[in-house]
């Protein structure tokens, strides 16, 4: 059985592919990332008394600095003309954390996924970071794409829990 890969050549060397024959089409790509903490480090996150500050505004502006980035860090992944990325919260008191979910756009020839992805686990890591002095136990789980469209796939929504 012989089988192709996008992303590796018939001499087998890696290799970005070309997506230049595809047509530009309007993108979006919804993700989450969840990170769970004590009650008492989510109280003084919510309260902005965290040693090193204000974690949810420094978080936002990694996730969205992330998503710009994402062609720098992800190997052949293609540089894309972000048209808006935004990174929010909820401050889920009962269950003692911080839901993120952060969403990219574009019109381009391929998807914003990975932007989306790459946004919300540096925020995720950001809060985690801006509560590291007080709470070193944190758990980061729960990341996944929650919904794209836009491309020949078409529209992909998560599954609900």
């Amino acid at each position: 059985m012989s089988r192709t890969f996008s992303h590796i050549d018939e001499h087998g060397n890696s290799r970005m592919v070309d997506v230049g024959h595809k047509d530009a089409t309007r993108r979006v790509a919804v993700a989450q990332a969840v990170v769970r903490m004590a009650p008492e480090t989510l109280a003084l996150l919510r309260d902005k008394a965290l040693p090193k500050g204000d974690a949810l505004s420094t978080a936002k502006i990694a996730g969205i600095l992330a998503a710009k980035s994402t062609h720098q860090l992800i190997p052949l992944c293609h540089p894309l003309p972000l048209s808006y990325v935004d990174v929010d919260f909820e401050v889920d008191e009962p269950g003692s954390r911080i839901v993120i979910r952060a969403e990219a756009r574009t019109t381009s020839q391929t998807g914003v996924e990975m932007e989306a992805l790459t946004a919300a686990n540096i925020a995720a890591l950001t809060i985690y970071d801006m509560c590291k002095a007080v709470q070193k136990d944190m758990i980061i789980e729960g990341v996944k794409l929650l919904y794209k469209s836009g491309g020949k796939s078409g529209i992909y929504e998560a599954a609900d829990e």
